[in-house]
């Protein structure tokens, strides 16, 4: 029986679905609280960013279709196996063990001040976070088939509390604009410096590249569905971030663990922090346990094409590689109990993310200009999008700006002890790995023959 084929609104829900976490709401609260209204200008250089880099990703996709889209597939591809394991491991496994423990940490804080304020917060996350490590390693994705239905009320809250704040229809008191805090950041210069934050608000728009095989029309649908679903979270988080600024000062927000969670109560009252507090534990739980269910097995399938131990392919009787899953999980632990990830590290931990997935992109790029040189008449490429190279450039030079501006002062400082010291450790490792344990070449692309096998 054949499968029935997605057409272009399923591939933009993709698109948005796995892009949208309760992580997104700490730094668009976060953002707004330091720029007011102008922070909807960080979000829009990055949407422009992002819409340049959807661009390589559909050329990539066209060139490779029967990848699956990995990060780390590509490079391998146009800068072999060094990059690939530097990119696999910045754009999936650092990002998700720093963002799961901010996930994890969140939830905690929102129940304890939602639900249970006797219980500290730490001990709640803990308790969560041995949960999905046990569901996980018996194989067990208990919400596999609520992701999308959390999803789905993510966004719609999202959509209501913003057209409810930005129309002035909350029980709460409103703001007049004479009373509103100023905005620490202002002008272009410093909505500039901002965007590494809105960054983390668009992550992952190659996350529709897996389910093209699925789509009625993957040529037009995979780089439509990329564009339009970012543009749609601009929209929708614009319109929170303006809401939120007739309610709640700029410093309560700019100082908030949990922005958010004050916004909905500002709102609303009592009803609003239930409302968001319950869609933020869900969705936080579900994100933290996509990331078990998940990277794991990315862990798994670098072990088993010899660029991880092989012990990260081994599997219990449920068939989960639970070398992987015990390293996130002791990694989350680590994080959690020491509080790296207090009130006031979460911020600090999304950037150090950000810093990850920004590097993995800067590689993407350049792996297209790379292609392009290596096989530059090749017949899947639309000559009209490639436009010189200009717009790898200019994503290039855009994310390597973001990282430089990623914060500052002591916050600053401390991102880029996270993302150098782990970085130099993934350069180091990856180059003994490869070259002396393996003695594969460290920078050997594919072949064209290569590159039409590859799965």
């Amino acid at each position: 029986m054949a499968t029935k084929k997605l057409g272009l609104p399923s591939a933009i829900a993709v698109a948005v679905g796995l892009i949208v976490a309760s992580s997104c709401l700490l730094l668009l609260g976060t953002g707004t609280g330091l720029a007011g209204r102008g922070f909807i200008v960080s979000m829009g250089i990055v949407l422009f960013l992002n819409m340049l880099l959807a661009l390589s990703f559909n050329e990539l996709y066209s060139l490779m279709p029967s990848v699956d889209g990995g990060m780390g597939q590509y490079t391998k591809a146009g800068l072999g196996a060094v990059p690939s394991i530097v990119s696999n491991i910045s754009a999936y496994v650092m990002v998700n063990l720093l963002a799961a423990s901010v996930e994890i940490a969140m939830c905690g804080m929102v129940l304890n001040e939602t639900f249970f304020p006797s219980v500290p917060y730490p001990v709640i996350s803990l308790i969560i976070l041995v949960l999905l490590a046990l569901v996980n390693i018996r194989g067990i994705n208990i919400f596999s088939k609520l992701q999308n239905i959390v999803v789905a009320l993510l966004l719609l809250s999202l959509v209501g509390m913003g057209l409810i704040s930005t129309l002035k229809l909350g029980t709460g008191v409103l703001i007049p604009a004479s009373e509103q805090t100023a905005p620490v950041v202002t002008g272009f210069g410093g909505y500039l410096s901002l965007s590494a934050m809105a960054f983390w608000l668009f992550i992952g728009i190659e996350f529709v590249i897996p389910v093209a095989k699925d789509l009625k029309n993957p040529k037009r649908d995979v780089p439509l569905a990329m564009v339009l679903g970012i543009a749609i979270l601009f929209i929708v988080q614009s319109l929170m971030s303006s809401g939120m600024t007739n309610y709640v000062t700029l410093e309560e927000l700019s100082t908030s663990s949990i922005p958010h969670m004050v916004f909905a109560e500002k709102l609303l009252g009592r009803p609003g922090q239930i409302w968001m507090g319950i869609v933020t534990v869900l969705a936080a739980i579900s994100t933290a346990n996509t990331v078990f269910a998940g990277i794991p097995r990315v862990l798994q399938g670098m072990a088993e094409n010899e660029l991880l131990p092989k012990a990260f392919a081994l599997t219990n009787k449920k068939n989960v590689a639970y070398v992987g899953l015990l390293f996130l999980a002791i990694g989350n632990f680590i994080l959690i109990a020491t509080k790296v990830t207090t009130s006031a590290g979460l911020s600090t931990m999304l950037l150090a993310a950000s810093c990850f997935w920004l590097t993995s992109y800067i590689l993407i790029s350049i792996t297209v200009l790379v292609l392009r040189k290596r096989f530059p008449n090749h017949p899947s490429r639309n000559k009209k999008l490639m436009l010189w190279g200009i717009p790898q450039i200019i994503t290039i030079i855009g994310n390597i700006y973001m990282i430089y501006s990623i914060a500052e002062g002591d916050q600053r400082i401390l991102i880029y002890k996270v993302f150098g010291i782990i970085l130099v450790i993934m350069i180091v490792f990856s180059v003994i790995w490869v070259k002396f344990v393996k003695k594969m070449p460290m920078f050997k692309g594919a072949t064209l023959e290569e590159l039409n096998a590859m799965k």
